[in-house]
């Protein structure tokens, strides 16, 4: 399960790509035969956008020219499913959003990854409403800890599928939303790194709301 590319760094992995050593393309379809070979266990995540190997290798074309967006071109990221992203529906894990018609718009958090060049590879599992820490109370099922899976140990929540597939290595990181620790706990529980940052630093436009005087939105990474 372990090879490179599931233990890169979104540095490493931006480094690489401007190197020419690496291509967004690979490390799309990594992911794909990730969640091929370990969602079915794991279940982290909800949806795959379908154009995220066409938006790839778009950036591909761009490196070749030299042409780069941002710090993030061409890495692909993980998006917790309350967090609203173009064209894809957001559910929040709740059987009142399963039928949600697909986001008009990106939330201000995602718009900003794709203007510093990132891929946005798909929407991750999380405890219903991000109202819980376990990561088991999805309407979708209960997310795994990716280090034992054969125990199907909680990862923390509720951002629990970011974390999970972050760390089983789908992508090398993604976001979730911190309400009262639902970044933090998942983050600590599945050995990454997460920000929960000020509360009024980063804009929250275009995400359901926990707690709106509480809730902020923040990086989860290897690294």
């Amino acid at each position: 399960m372990f090879d490179t590319l599931y233990a890169i760094t979104i540095t490493q992995a931006a480094a690489a790509l401007r190197a020419g050593e690496l291509t967004s393309a690979a490390l799309v379809r990594h992911a794909l035969e990730a969640v091929r070979l370990h969602d079915g266990t794991l279940n982290a995540m909800l949806r795959v956008s379908a154009s995220a190997l066409e938006e790839a290798e778009r950036c591909d074309a761009e490196a070749a020219q030299g042409s780069f967006r941002g710090p993030l071109h061409g890495i692909p990221l993980v998006i917790k499913d309350n967090i609203d992203v173009r064209g894809l529906p957001t559910t929040v894990a709740s059987p009142l959003f399963t039928h949600a018609a697909p986001a008009k718009a990106d939330a201000v958090a995602v718009a900003r990854l794709r203007a510093a060049g990132a891929v946005i590879f798909g929407k991750t599992n999380l405890d219903e409403l991000a109202a819980h820490v376990s990561g088991r109370t999805s309407c979708f099922g209960p997310t795994v800890n990716p280090w034992h899976p054969e125990r199907r140990l909680s990862p923390g929540g509720s951002s629990s599928g970011t974390a999970a597939a972050v760390a089983a290595g789908y992508c090398p990181g993604g976001l979730g939303t911190d309400t009262g620790g639902s970044i933090r706990l998942p983050a600590g529980w599945c050995g990454l790194y997460g920000i929960r940052s000020t509360q009024g630093q980063s804009d929250i436009s275009g995400i359901y709301p926990r707690a709106a005087s509480l809730d902020t939105v923040g990086a989860m990474a290897r690294s």
